[in-house]
């Protein structure tokens, strides 16, 4: 396998409507093998993908017949990649909001660092909205207690190539980060296993409904999510240091 083909670009997909095949055809111009995994869509925004019965070269689409949650399609993903001899994977989501024009810049950053977590410390424009700018500085602020300032800049940015091998292992130790913990939760457990973070600027564009652009977060359900998770790794943290005061 070429140095190249170690690395993937992984989009987990669920309903993202016209979305996806703008994302798809971003990705395939900056790199050559692109996996998509279908978390259970009902909106029919794969099958474009499949017209022909198979998917266009360098092109793979996963199918999960139920929905898992981003964490779970990633998972599933990750998993058959490392079956398959691949290493890392860049990880973006399906919504237009990531940058494909930096996929080359992050997979040579990752290549030139392989044991290391690339991620993006995303820049954002005028269209984002105040109200998810205001939540992710808590998450961020949070996420730097948990790790002591190590790890990712900006957790719940998902734009990040992961060294597979690491990210399956961090998926393991918990029975979360399968939803929209899937971000945050992944990139701390990563910097408690001693995977170092390089973070690189990336802007992040945030697309209208007018525009096409879907959003599945709910504010208060998922935000109520993410406040647990991180008591949960907060109370991990705690017990863990208690346990190794008292050893």
């Amino acid at each position: 396998m070429t140095r190249r083909g170690s690395h993937i670009v992984l989009i987990p997909a669920f309903n993202p409507g016209g979305l996806l095949a703008r994302t798809v055809a971003g990705a395939l111009g900056h790199w050559e093998n692109v996996w998509v995994v279908v978390d259970g869509s009902t909106d029919g925004s794969h099958d474009g993908l499949l017209a022909g019965g198979a998917p266009r070269p360098g092109l793979r689409v996963i199918v999960r017949e139920r929905r898992g949650g981003k964490g779970a399609a990633v998972l599933t993903g990750a998993t058959q990649a490392l079956g398959e001899g691949r290493t890392h994977a860049l990880v973006m989501d399906a919504d237009c909001q990531h940058p494909a024009g930096r996929i080359g810049a992050f997979m040579e950053a990752s290549m030139r660092s392989p044991g290391t977590l690339v991620c993006g410390r995303p820049v954002f424009g005028p269209d984002a909205p105040w109200i998810r700018l205001a939540g992710r500085r808590l998450s961020a602020w949070l996420a730097r207690a948990e790790t002591l300032g190590k790890g990712a800049a900006d957790p719940l940015f998902g734009f990040r190539v992961y060294p597979l091998t690491a990210l399956v292992a961090a998926l393991a130790s918990t029975s979360g980060a399968r939803g929209y913990d899937f971000d945050p939760e992944v990139a701390v457990r990563l910097a408690w296993s001693g995977v170092p973070a390089a973070n690189l600027d990336a802007p992040c564009v945030y697309v209208s409904k007018e525009s096409g652009g879907v959003s599945h977060f709910r504010y208060f359900g998922d935000n109520a999510r993410m406040v647990a998770m991180h008591a949960r790794l907060i109370a991990w943290l705690i017990a863990g240091r208690r346990g190794a005061q008292s050893s």
